[in-house]
């Protein structure tokens, strides 16, 4: 879900960048046109492109400052997480349960085989298996 938010967050960094490089784009291209002379002309340029730059230093710190907060509520690198052991408890003394033990993996169980019902073809054919008549068809109510 942090993911989902950061990126959302990022969407929206990324078009407040997007509309502050076209509104500089737009500015710079008006002062261009009403530059008399190239020194003018020059610094209207100049001003666009350090618009376009703060715009994007703006959208590169939006980001950065997204991805600590991500950090932070998922609880940032070397947070406990249940697959990683109790806290406290120093692996080289912890005994294995059985099976491959690698560190960082949490151990699961084999997956029963027996599931759903004793007959297979039942568990997806409707009509077998009812004592109750079930209406079929629309019996000419709907046309």
């Amino acid at each position: 879900m942090e993911s989902t938010k950061e990126a959302a967050a990022n969407v929206g960094a990324s078009a407040r960048a997007g509309m502050d490089k076209t509104r500089a784009a737009v500015q710079g291209q008006v002062e261009k046109a009403t530059a008399h002379n190239a020194a003018d002309k020059d610094a209207a340029e100049v001003r666009r492109q350090e618009r376009v730059q703060a715009a994007e230093d703006e959208k590169r710190h939006a980001m950065g400052a997204n991805a600590a907060a991500k950090e932070r509520a998922t609880g940032g690198p070397g947070a406990y997480h249940p697959s990683q052991g109790a806290p406290g408890v120093d692996k080289a003394q912890a005994q294995p349960t059985g099976g491959h033990v690698q560190d960082g993996v949490a151990e699961s169980r084999p997956v029963g085989t027996v599931t759903g019902t004793a007959r297979p073809s039942a568990a997806h054919n409707p009509r077998v298996g009812s004592d109750f008549q079930q209406a079929r068809g629309t019996s000419g109510q709907y046309q």
